[in-house]
């Protein structure tokens, strides 16, 4: 039953980690390594089945001092949740390979997943004791693509988005013909996503890209921040850390990337962001009017977007998760008092120096809890279009009410709900549950034609 009820909090606790980091490393100096190839394989192989079993206890205490004091037994947890709510239930350890890297000792480790695998970087010190740790991207089975998407239609260039000292890998789906064509800039949600916003074996965004390049419109995609700079987030520069540095700087690069594209109409290049990035989507336009930026977006696409702040989100879903199959175990009641106090200490700002709560540290949670998104989109003269799936447990129809409340007056502003969407904009039946996320499906052909339309209206 522990396990059960792990299972299906976690993922609650997943869509809370905005920083989400597919990696924590700590810096220490390399030693002699004492173990032979097979010891470094069968220590990091035990170190993640610790992880995997949710024994976080016997796996911190296989970590060096800084790496306890970097990651905490919540947080190491809060870490494999991450991996469980994208690619399903950990399912085995097929194999392990040795490497030596900069004088340590390194264990890749793949490990099965429902939807996919990934690899684990075990980094050991000369003493043995894990130093650093990486989650590599996963590797899924073959993406089929929707019907509604036609790749005669359409060509596909790979690019670079420059925001800053960052150089993000990004797609970019032209239709054929002379152009100029308005133009869209995917924005993630939560979470160290790919340009494919790959969950599972569900690509939503490759999904949205090829529907909509079938259909005239050019969409720039690409690898988010966190997953494309995993390695080179250092433990000391996540202190800082911010919904700016994870998001909105990036989505500002990426419309002035598309905006300089040939074949595109710089008057209609539109934001379109999903959960956290819709939850955004208001700050990138308003950072956009600002200075030189060339000027807000033409309009912005909102979907599944939090219209209240996430710690409320958060605490939502756990409870439902928590009575999903009709009891709440004392085992997740206990779970449900112990987020409790971690909100409560996030909200009073009580963090201990260094340390996150909730997978971020205190500036990040400071700077997203003083951003009202609401307020924000009121403050825009900007279309809208706010679609969202009413079997969506993850951010639900109070939200939408929420924004058809602040904006939906406007005549600018559309919105539209699905009965039978999910938070992926994938159709399901019955109660909304995590294991929907783990079925292969495609973003729904209503959903896509309504953006397309709305795109080609201005």
């Amino acid at each position: 039953m522990a396990r059960k009820q792990g299972a299906r909090l976690r993922p609650a606790l997943a869509m809370l980690l905005c920083v989400a980091f597919a990696c924590l490393v700590t810096s220490c100096r390399p030693t002699p390594k004492p173990l032979t190839p097979e010891e470094v394989m069968e220590r990091g192989e035990r170190f993640v089945t610790l992880m995997a079993t949710g024994r976080h206890t016997e796996a911190i205490a296989m970590m060096n001092s800084r790496m306890r004091s970097a990651i905490p037994v919540p947080r190491l947890g809060e870490l494999w949740s991450e991996l469980t709510a994208r690619l399903g239930t950990h399912r085995s350890i097929p194999h392990s390979r040795y490497a030596q890297e900069a004088g340590f000792a390194v264990a890749y480790v793949t490990v099965r997943f429902a939807a996919a695998e990934l690899e684990v970087k075990v980094v050991l010190d000369g003493a043995g004791k894990v130093a650093g740790l990486w989650f590599g991207r996963p590797v899924t089975g073959t993406y089929t693509p929707p019907a509604y998407a036609d790749t005669g239609l359409f060509t596909e260039t790979e690019l670079v988005v420059e925001s800053g000292r960052w150089r993000l890998p990004a797609t970019l789906s032209m239709p054929r013909g002379n152009g100029p064509f308005p133009a869209l800039v995917l924005v993630h949600g939560s979470g160290p996503h790919d340009r494919d916003g790959s969950v599972g074996p569900n690509r939503p965004f490759q999904d949205l890209a090829w529907g909509l390049a079938s259909r005239g419109v050019a969409v720039l995609r690409y690898d988010k921040r966190t997953l494309a700079y995993r390695s080179e987030l250092q433990v000391s520069d996540l202190a800082g850390f911010t919904v700016d540095q994870e998001s909105v700087d990036d989505a500002v690069a990426a419309v002035a990337r598309l905006r300089s594209t040939g074949r595109v109409d710089p008057d209609r290049v539109f934001v379109l962001g999903h959960s956290l990035g819709g939850m955004l989507a208001p700050r990138i336009a308003e950072r956009l009017g600002a200075g030189d930026r060339g000027g807000p977006p033409a309009g912005l696409i909102l979907l599944a977007a939090p219209a209240r702040d996430l710690l409320k989100l958060v605490t939502e879903q756990a409870g439902y998760l928590a009575a999903l199959d009709g009891t709440v175990t004392a085992a997740e009641a206990a779970e449900l008092r112990q987020l409790a106090l971690q909100v409560e200490a996030i909200r009073l700002g009580n963090f201990q120096p260094g340390q996150p709560v909730l997978g971020a540290h205190q500036a990040y949670w400071a700077h997203l809890l003083a951003y009202n998104q609401l307020e924000t989109a009121r403050r825009l003269d900007l279309p809208m279009l706010i679609l969202q799936g009413e079997r969506d447990y993850q951010v639900t129809m109070v939200d939408f009410a929420l924004w058809r409340e602040a904006v939906g007056a406007r005549p600018t502003v559309t919105l539209r709900s699905y009965p039978a969407l999910n938070h992926l904009f994938m159709a399901g039946e019955g109660p909304p549950n995590p294991a929907e996320y783990d079925r292969a499906g495609n973003v729904a052909r209503e959903v896509v034609e309504t953006i397309a339309s709305w795109l080609q209206g201005r």
